[in-house]
């Protein structure tokens, strides 16, 4: 017996006319490419020029006629748009349409939730929906629902409103993020035990579908999900490899970055993100083959910078060489920026120069010291447990001899201990 899968609701879009119509183009591509990872349909799109935002429907009369009559000509049921909207005119909207309104953070929010599948990434993205529905309470989406135990609300407006009133939705709130304290102490404490080992921690950061999960998959043999879609990765996914100096290392795959990343999601996602602002060093990958990828590159840059770690030692990697044409000059010009590689996760190109950037790296990073110190100084143990790792211990009578990898950065903050007690 065959199941047929339930037809995909129409989606109609509404991207506003850029002061540059190529680039109004590409943002509703990127507009469409989130409408089909958010299960819909699009049947169009409409480029429109607005001399004023009306405060209360956003848009005017005339207009809002014209979008009523193709919605219900093409039997739309979601009508995007690719801006943020204020609550008053999502609701205002909904009723001079009759269809399901929603705004690029609502569909970002919908797409993180069909993606989520550990408790930890379901926690994160239903923390980041209540957020965002906090000054709204409108009606979630199948997905946002179902995670909170109710029914589905896929329909337009006419259907029953599932009502949450502002008191439980901040004792929800709360909840949440006491559960997700709880996770970052775990993660902390996983962190804690890695550091026991002077392993190398370098996570993957970039815009959604770069080819991060493609060049993770690359040099960890691993099998992330890395399909040609948006948001494929949501939880993080560490691998241990080798690099070409026998040293070992830990890579870190994390979830995309886009522009105008909605702060709710960067709130939420923070004990993910944790593992971006514990690691050594940061992978930027890029993806040279889209015409916006500077812009692109400028949006994970400033999600870094809204997590503080922004000065974090960084190697911006231009991903999909084998998609730009033949003759263009762009790899060769790009070759001679500083802290920058070009390659193709896809074909392999350039990935052996890259891991040994990152032995380089890794040598850099940390540095091995052996010392002798007094057995009977627990607080300068301690203190050097503090500020690097403890790879060895060994007691001889009074004395034990350590091998401690510092940071390179931290080594300042040590230099009196070890003028006294290094041997090597």
């Amino acid at each position: 017996m065959h199941t047929t899968q339930a037809p995909r609701e129409r989606a109609l879009l509404i991207q506003m006319v850029d002061e540059d119509p190529d680039r109004a183009e590409r943002l509703a591509e990127e507009l469409r490419r989130l409408v089909v990872s958010a299960g819909l349909e699009p049947v169009g799109a409409r480029m429109v020029a607005l001399a004023r935002i009306v405060p209360a429907t956003f848009l005017g009369k005339g207009r809002l006629e014209v979008l009523a009559g193709e919605i219900q000509e093409h039997d739309v049921r979601v009508v995007v748009f690719n801006n943020a909207l204020s609550p008053v005119q999502q609701r205002n909207l909904e009723r001079a349409l009759v269809a399901k309104v929603v705004d690029r953070t609502g569909l970002i929010l919908e797409i993180f939730a069909a993606r989520a599948r550990t408790r930890e990434g379901c926690l994160q993205v239903e923390l980041a929906a209540l957020l965002y529905e906090q000054s709204r309470l409108v009606r979630s989406w199948t997905h946002l629902e179902r995670q909170r135990g109710g029914v589905g609300m896929r329909g337009g407006p006419g259907e029953t409103q599932i009502e949450l009133d502002r008191r439980q939705i901040r004792v929800r709130i709360q909840r949440l993020k006491k559960s997700l304290c709880d996770v970052e102490r775990t993660r902390t404490l996983q962190r804690r035990e890695r550091q026991d080992v002077p392993l190398f921690v370098t996570a993957l950061v970039g815009y959604t579908n770069a080819g991060k999960s493609t060049l993770f998959n690359r040099l960890a043999t691993a099998h992330v999900d890395a399909e040609d879609k948006l948001f494929a990765t949501l939880d993080p996914t560490m691998r241990g490899i080798t690099l070409p100096d026998g040293g070992r290392a830990i890579l870190c795959d994390t979830v995309g970055f886009i522009r105008d990343l909605p702060h709710q999601l960067v709130a939420a996602f923070r004990a993910t993100l944790e593992e971006v602002v514990s690691a050594d060093l940061l992978l930027h990958v890029v993806d040279i083959s889209d015409p916006e990828w500077g812009d692109q590159a400028q949006a994970v840059l400033a999600v870094l910078t809204e997590l503080g770690v922004q000065h974090k030692p960084m190697l911006t990697v231009y991903n999909k060489a084998d998609m730009l044409p033949e003759g263009s000059g762009q790899v060769s010009r790009l070759e001679e920026r500083e802290e920058s590689l070009v390659i193709s996760a896809r074909t392999g190109l350039g990935l052996d120069l890259l891991l040994a950037r990152l032995a380089t790296a890794r040598t850099q990073t940390w540095q091995e010291y052996r010392l002798t110190l007094p057995a009977c100084d627990g607080a300068l143990l301690a203190r050097l447990c503090r500020e690097g790792r403890i790879l060895t211990r060994q007691e001889m009578g009074d004395e034990i001899e350590v091998t401690l990898a510092l940071p390179v950065a931290g080594r300042g903050r040590l230099r009196d201990v070890l003028a006294r007690y290094a041997t090597t």
